[in-house]
């Protein structure tokens, strides 16, 4: 699982190094696509491939099916990571998220994102506002599954 968050820099070759917490679980294969926020999702192999027969599987009748096939397949790459641990973002994704220099990877459990500096305070100081947090994720069932 894709936990925590980690600061790194993009080098001068546009590489990011991949904390080594977060590369034994790509060992499998790795893909990254736009995500929904101003941000990249790095996936494994599996993670990838559940969403895609999740997408394709969706009727090509519906407009909204055809914005996110066109969303999840469009901007996706498949990732080698090198001796080194790093990865080589495409061009392209880099611009949608606005990477450059610092940027902040942040575990989100199957999958984890990465971020330019700036757009994650923004989402941090979201986050870090509890009286929203508890109206925001009031709807959402967060039961621990354990019984007292």
């Amino acid at each position: 699982m894709f936990l925590g968050q980690y600061h790194h820099t993009l080098d001068s070759k546009d590489r990011l190094t991949v904390p080594s917490r977060y590369r034994e679980l790509l060992e499998g294969g790795a893909y990254v696509l736009q995500g929904f926020d101003r941000n990249l999702m790095v996936m494994t192999e599996q993670a990838f491939e559940t969403i895609r027969k999740r997408v394709q599987g969706m009727s090509l009748t519906d407009p909204m099916t055809r914005l996110l096939r066109r969303l999840v397949f469009s901007t996706a790459d498949r990732l080698e990571l090198d001796k080194a641990g790093r990865i080589l973002i495409p061009q392209f994704l880099r611009q949608s998220a606005q990477l450059e220099g610092e940027v902040v990877l942040v575990g989100a459990g199957d999958y984890f994102e990465i971020w330019a500096n700036e757009h994650w305070e923004v989402q941090n100081a979201q986050l870090q506002d509890s009286e929203a947090n508890a109206q925001r994720f009031a709807a959402l069932d967060l039961a621990t599954g354990t019984e007292q």
